[in-house]
């Protein structure tokens, strides 16, 4: 009588996890290719295992509701489902219903989200990114006094489809959020805070911990820059050069 006993369990349950997790790491690197091979497939392996974990607190344990959540990752951000950017996948998660039926009516915003925002291969943010780096590149300065509505305006002006699908006050929480994360780092002037804003309409709120763009905690973290406005500007120089070398990958492959 064959006998397997609960080690060997685990052995094998921890094989179909790693298999499972080496399918991901490749079907990530089909859906996005330029993310994926900018930050290596060690960064990538350790964002898809972050989001095997995420997935597995809401109930979705399916191959194919694992896979749609890494998806979202790339689209939306790795801390996506709690961003105030999207309240409509934090209230799905949140549901009690059948992981399938919940991956359904993710499945209904995102296309609605292509369809309303990003646009036919995604050309309204391919657009979006140009309209961030000549931001960047600008000289711009904001005041306090009108902080709030100069970002609001900006916001719209770099990605109006996406401004108008989430609505002001999603947008007024964004800057909140991107404010005190600003804050906290001591940024010393308005622009500063302006590019926190940016950095999480565009990458997302849990951008300053989203193993996807690494560069931007490994600045907001590195110990040897004790001048909070030269991590500042170390941080605009890292957004500067990302946005580059992504849009220069969008004009080789014929998308800009």
């Amino acid at each position: 009588m064959l006998v397997i006993r609960t080690e060997q369990m685990e052995v094998f349950r921890l094989a179909a996890l790693v298999s499972f997790e080496n399918e991901m790491v490749a079907h990530s690197q089909d859906f996005a290719p330029e993310l994926s091979g900018v930050i290596g497939e060690q960064q990538l392996r350790l964002a898809v295992r972050g989001a095997m974990v995420r997935a597995d607190s809401y109930g979705f344990t399916n191959r194919g509701s694992i896979r749609l959540f890494i998806e979202m990752m790339f689209l939306f951000g790795s801390a996506f489902d709690t961003d105030p950017q999207y309240p409509w996948a934090a209230s799905i998660f949140q549901d009690t219903s059948d992981q399938m039926q919940r991956a359904e009516r993710l499945y209904e915003k995102i296309l609605d989200y292509q369809d309303k925002v990003s646009g036919p291969d995604a050309v309204n943010t391919q657009e979006s990114l140009k309209n961030f780096s000549l931001l960047v590149h600008q000289s711009l300065t904001f005041t306090s006094d009108d902080f709030v509505p100069s970002m609001l305006r900006e916001m719209a002006l770099i990605f109006p489809q996406k401004a108008a699908y989430l609505g002001e006050e999603a947008l007024q929480t964004l800057i909140r959020e991107s404010y005190a994360v600003a804050q906290q780092a001591r940024f010393p002037t308005s622009r500063g805070y302006a590019l926190m804003v940016m950095l999480m309409y565009a990458f997302g709120y849990g951008c300053v911990d989203d193993p996807l763009y690494p560069w931007i905690s490994a600045t907001l973290r590195d110990g040897k820059i004790v001048d909070p406005g030269a991590r500042a500007e170390r941080l605009e120089k890292k957004a500067f050069t990302w946005l580059d070398h992504v849009l220069a990958n969008a004009v080789e492959e014929g998308r800009a």
